[in-house]
């Protein structure tokens, strides 16, 4: 199987090394490269065309949200996760609309990161759960500001529904698939249809507009139960 390419981006050096090592000690990651401001993030990802950028918000020259949505800007381009000391509304939300498929904390595990990286680079979006706490009491204030009306979308199927919340939940879509009772295939189809009818290109997106706009009905797997013992630490 190819191994998943990473570009760290962060301006400090000590995290880039200790990210570097972490990574690298896993199996199925490489890293190709390294970068401490956000002009560099959208050169060496234009040069490199790694699977997956990991982000920090805080740069010099270019801050991570412009650098992001710079990145998204390419017909093709990597999944980004943004990796932050942040875990406010304001730089969350900012940080989806910039095309970012993921948001960690730097206080989040080094499992988490792990699987973070493996999710996105499949597809999938991921958030930990500080930031999906961010997500649902914004979804929360959402519902109980607007009518029912407006927290609903009726031209989406049954099925397009039950799906979109599944997508929401951070199931992957073999998950879907095997929970359904339907082809891979299947559940793509619908994706792509879901997303073509809201007009949204990435995941990370939908994920969002479906907390925002109540298609959750539990909390949702936004992190594995196990996190692991030890934090990043960065």
């Amino acid at each position: 199987m190819k191994a998943i390419t990473v570009l760290l981006c962060d301006d400090h050096t000590a995290v880039r090394e200790g990210l570097r090592l972490l990574l690298e000690s896993a199996e199925g990651i490489k890293v190709v490269g390294e970068v401490e401001n956000g002009r560099r993030a959208v050169e060496e990802t234009n040069r490199l065309s790694p699977d997956v950028v990991v982000l920090d918000l805080s740069m010099p020259i270019l801050n991570g949200i412009e650098a992001a949505r710079q990145i998204t800007k390419n017909a093709i381009s990597p999944k980004i996760l943004i990796l932050s000391a942040y875990s406010d509304d304001q730089h969350i939300q900012e940080a989806i609309e910039a095309g970012a498929a993921g948001y960690l904390t730097k206080g989040d595990s080094a499992d988490v990161l792990l699987q973070a990286i493996r999710e996105i680079a499949n597809g999938d979006a991921f958030f930990s759960r500080p930031v999906g706490g961010r997500l649902l009491e914004r979804r929360r204030e959402i519902h109980l500001n607007s009518s029912p009306l407006e927290t609903r979308v009726f031209t989406l199927t049954f099925r397009e529904r039950e799906i979109l919340r599944l997508i929401a939940e951070g199931f992957a879509s073999k998950q879907i698939a095997g929970s359904l009772s339907l082809s891979i295939k299947t559940i793509e189809k619908h994706r792509g249809n879901l997303m073509e009818k809201l007009k949204i290109r990435s995941i990370a997106r939908l994920t969002s507009y479906a907390v925002s706009n109540g298609f959750m009905t539990s909390n949702p797997r936004l992190m594995p139960v196990n996190q692991g013992k030890h934090a990043l630490g960065i």
